[in-house]
């Protein structure tokens, strides 16, 4: 951002810039956009903090040849659509090593970076927040109206029937209002086995609504090391 107008908007100046010289035009900016800048950063940073990505990961660093099943058109497709602007879902499936946390990070930095705040989580760091909550209401209420919520490792903790009815009270306040990530070792058919059948469903239903869901097939990365 160096267009002064946007800049003298950003810092929420009073007066015009129409009296401005030429000279004082050109220092203004310069120093408006350093500053501008120190600003963004400082605020990229306490997204960042308060996002629990623990390491950074890019799509352009993920290996596409490794596993040619997982579609990047797809992932490409998604990141194409205005799932920053209008609530999406997006569930990745697949075995452990796949590369979907990988995927899944990367969107969800990419959003902490265009300013998005982003809460990032596994499964049972999820679970364990909820049975340390001195009101898990609160808790249910704050994740729900994240702009940009992720689950990681869907499939790998259990929740009990209360903190399950948590988890579904989260992803159906935030149908059709925000932005969900989830990732999985299971199938849909198979979502039984971690929350009972009609919480499942009416999980998945909900994700359903402006979803997509994607199949990651393969090696995993971590077999190569």
């Amino acid at each position: 951002m160096t267009n002064l107008s946007d800049l003298w908007k950003s810092f929420k100046f009073l007066s015009s810039t129409k009296d401005l010289s030429e000279k004082e035009i050109t220092f203004l900016e310069g120093f408006l956009a350093k500053e501008y800048n120190l600003k963004e950063k400082k605020r990229i940073a306490y997204l960042m903090k308060m996002s629990g990505i623990k390491r950074i990961k890019l799509l352009e660093d993920f290996n596409w040849t490794f596993n040619p099943k997982i579609s990047k058109d797809k992932i490409l497709e998604f990141m194409n659509t205005d799932w920053l602007k209008k609530p999406a879902n997006l569930v990745l499936i697949g075995p452990a090593g796949v590369g979907k946390t990988h995927i899944a990070t990367s969107l969800a930095y990419d959003s902490l970076l265009k300013g998005h705040q982003t809460i990032f989580l596994t499964l049972f760091e999820l679970i364990a927040k909820l049975s340390k909550a001195k009101s898990p209401f609160t808790l249910v209420d704050y994740y729900a109206k994240v702009p940009v919520f992720c689950i990681d490792e869907v499939g790998y903790s259990m929740p009990s029937k209360e903190q399950a009815d948590y988890i579904f009270q989260i992803i159906s306040k935030r149908t059709e209002l925000y932005t969900t990530i989830l990732t999985t070792n299971l199938i849909p058919s198979q979502w039984g086995k971690i929350f009972d059948s009609t919480t499942a469903s009416a999980i998945l239903d909900r994700l359903s609504m402006n979803g997509k869901f994607i199949t990651f097939e393969g090696r995993s990365y971590r077999s190569k090391k």
